[in-house]
């Protein structure tokens, strides 16, 4: 492995390569081919794509020098190899599996959604869709049908890569494409993000439209971004956002500074049963956050532990109604047991039990609105474990206890409507992931603020 060509982003992110792109100094072919000679050298064991497209990537990357070369500029993303979640339908690549080997009903659409349509009308090169656990349902990165993905961090001991967007994860934490793409419905771009050592975004529900994706829960699923870093997310967020809502591009510069930032920390749910190791690994972030000006004020979150009641009834119910009772009963010998024990719980589930936990969910979202007030961020750890074995998943019980550990942290943010990243924390041994959550619809301050904490955090390292 030693002659593997270096991750063409490695060093200068989005911002170095579209500098660089226009000045001339590298192509979009050149990085791109970087890209399918890491993924031919590596992914055999990584197993972090579903689906490679080394033809329509080298000729998307040729057509962006040409453009570029000619005076057409696209933007900040221009050229930019791109993996996304297997869960998009992309013409001249394979419907999207979704993580299964059962015959899914047409709930896609054969049309490319508005977001994919997005990414092409920034000049993304699509390297190929990223591997994601079944139906999306499952937040350890686990998959029997399709192959669980290896984590980055340990490569001696198959640990656990984090879902559902665990092809993702492992993508962007191996080099193997400059960002990728993700959905997030209960804590699928963060978990991934705190175990591989990367920065996950979960966007505000809704705020990124959905349509052409596989719909887990259309309540609370989102699309996000997993990347290198947050300077790199809050370039390729606005980007994205610019051409969605038709606005142009145009670069801003952010008024966010640490010492005018009032962040909260949540006294109720976030904090129990945290490994030692990463209460300790936070509250170091947040002295070291303190010691630059940062406000932190204590605060109780009610409305967090809701989301255990919600969530084993919401998502299977929705799968339900998604999938139909009797293809899922007909075809469910093909899936994962632990997902399709998790989805025949919904054949249990009365309407009126489902409609009492949504009321109990809106009135929860308007208190959360009030609890914001006079707060920047609320911040706490991402997860409440270290990525465990995958051979840990394999006992059914040890593994929903395990995964209960995994999304107790990231599914409030999805059920209460709020946006949140994880950032990587600098410690030694396995990664870990510093998780900060805002109101719904300040994505982008949220970011900019990441960036503000993720340059702090590099100087502290």
């Amino acid at each position: 492995m030693n002659d593997l060509p270096l991750d063409p982003f490695s060093q200068g992110g989005l911002e170095g390569f579209a500098k660089d792109f226009r000045a001339g100094k590298v192509s979009s072919e050149a990085v791109t081919k970087i890209y399918l000679e890491r993924i031919r050298a590596i992914d055999a064991k990584l197993g972090a794509f579903e689906t490679v497209a080394t033809d329509s990537a080298l000729a998307t990357a040729r057509a962006m020098d040409l453009l570029i070369r000619s005076g057409t500029d696209l933007g900040p993303l221009m050229g930019v190899p791109i993996a996304i979640k297997d869960v998009f339908v992309i013409s001249q690549m394979p419907g999207p599996k979704v993580g299964s080997n059962i015959d899914l009903p047409d709930v896609m659409g054969s049309e490319e959604g508005t977001f994919i349509k997005a990414l092409r009308k920034a000049g993304c090169v699509f390297l190929g869709q990223t591997k994601a656990v079944e139906f999306c349902l499952g937040i350890t990165g686990h998959s029997s049908p399709r192959g669980t993905p290896w984590n980055v961090s340990d490569m001696e001991n198959h640990r656990a890569p984090g879902g559902s967007s665990s092809g993702s994860g492992v993508a962007i934490a191996a080099g193997l494409c400059a960002f990728a793409i993700g959905s997030d419905s209960g804590g699928s771009v963060r978990v991934p993000a705190a175990f591989n050592g990367v920065f996950g975004l979960k966007t505000t529900a809704g705020l990124w439209p959905t349509d052409g994706a596989f719909p887990l829960d259309p309540r609370v699923d989102s699309i996000g971004l997993l990347t290198r870093s947050a300077k790199d997310a809050l370039l390729a967020f606005n980007t994205i956002s610019a051409i969605l809502f038709g606005c142009g591009y145009q670069p801003r510069r952010s008024g966010v500074r640490l010492d005018r930032l009032c962040l909260g920390v949540p006294e109720n749910h976030f904090g129990d049963n945290v490994n030692p190791q990463i209460s300790n690994a936070f509250q170091k972030t947040n002295q070291h956050l303190q010691e630059r000006g940062c406000l932190f004020e204590k605060l109780t979150v009610p409305e967090a532990p809701e989301r255990a009641g919600y969530f084993p009834v919401s998502m299977p119910s929705a799968l339900l109604s998604i999938l139909g009772k009797e293809n899922f009963l007909s075809q469910k010998h093909l899936m994962d047991p632990v997902i399709a024990k998790r989805i025949a719980s919904g054949l249990e589930v009365k309407a009126y039990e489902f409609l009492a936990l949504e009321d109990k969910r809106t009135e929860s979202r308007k208190s959360v609105a009030d609890r914001f007030i006079g707060f920047d961020a609320w911040v706490s750890p991402t997860t409440a474990d270290f990525a465990p074995l995958v051979s840990d998943l394999e006992d059914p019980e040890k593994g929903m206890t395990l995964a209960m550990g995994m999304t107790q942290n990231t599914q409030p943010a999805n059920y209460l409507g709020l946006c949140a990243v994880s950032l990587p924390l600098p410690v030694d041994g396995l990664p870990i992931g510093y998780q900060l959550m805002a109101a719904p619809g300040s994505d982008q301050k949220l970011l900019e603020i990441a960036v503000e904490v993720e340059a702090s955090l590099a100087q502290q390292a």
